[in-house]
């Protein structure tokens, strides 16, 4: 090849590798902050538009207006729901409101699962969940993922684990594992650290991480219950 074609191509995949460096990081939060919008702005957009109906000569019935004061419904509602339930008075509507959920077989059994896996995303239960590492997609190839029970082998009186595995960039979908406890290797990374590495592709996280399995770890870690 042309030396001077040569280091062409070699200046010009070196400035396209240090742009999408660059641009990479705010490419995912793009990403990011563009899915919470949508899915703030589906929640609210149904009200805005019944609005629009009602008043259909007035600056509401702008589809970009629409869009905005369906984020900021949306918002405005998920502050007054929070500033209720933290209330005396708002915790307690909330129980019962819960307690009439308990009342219906399907949909009380996907909330509770819903509910209690948001309660360890959002670090509201740290003994119910453990951040580790398991062999996924292959062996000697580590994934995030959250230890979140464990449970015993009718056949074999094995412990296994289950295991929540995360997509990087789109952890809102994830694989579920079931696996021998022995397979999974505990880790340092609290939460926080966690959910970091997986929102921005491993670019953020921590200078070091307990990767390796300790001899001992299977007789010292304190593991969820299985109950």
């Amino acid at each position: 090849m042309n030396p001077v074609v040569h280091r062409t191509l070699r200046s010009l995949q070196r400035n396209i590798l240090a742009g999408i460096i660059t641009i990479g990081p705010l490419f995912v939060t793009y990403l990011i902050f563009s899915f919470l919008l949508s899915a703030l702005a589906k929640a609210g957009l149904p009200v805005v538009q019944l609005l629009a109906v009602i008043f259909p000569d007035a600056w509401i019935a702008q589809p970009w207006l629409q869009s905005v004061l369906a984020v900021l419904l949306t918002l405005a509602v998920l502050y007054v729901v929070g500033r209720l339930t933290s209330a005396v008075m708002g915790r307690q509507a909330f129980n019962l409101f819960e307690a009439a959920l308990d009342r219906l077989p399907f949909v009380a059994k996907v909330y509770r699962s819903v509910r209690q896996l948001l309660d360890t995303m959002m670090g509201k239960k740290e003994t119910s969940q453990r951040v580790v590492l398991v062999d996924f997609p292959i062996v000697g190839q580590k994934s995030i993922g959250f230890l979140t029970r464990t449970l015993i082998d009718k056949t074999s009186g094995e412990l296994l684990a289950a295991v929540l595995l995360p997509n990087a960039i789109n952890p809102t979908s994830a694989f579920l594992q079931i696996l021998p406890i022995h397979r999974v290797t505990e880790t340092d990374l609290n939460m926080e650290q966690a959910m970091s590495m997986l929102m921005t592709g491993g670019a953020v996280g921590p200078e070091s991480i307990l990767y390796t399995r300790p001899a001992n770890a299977a007789a010292s870690i304190e593991l969820p219950s299985a109950d």
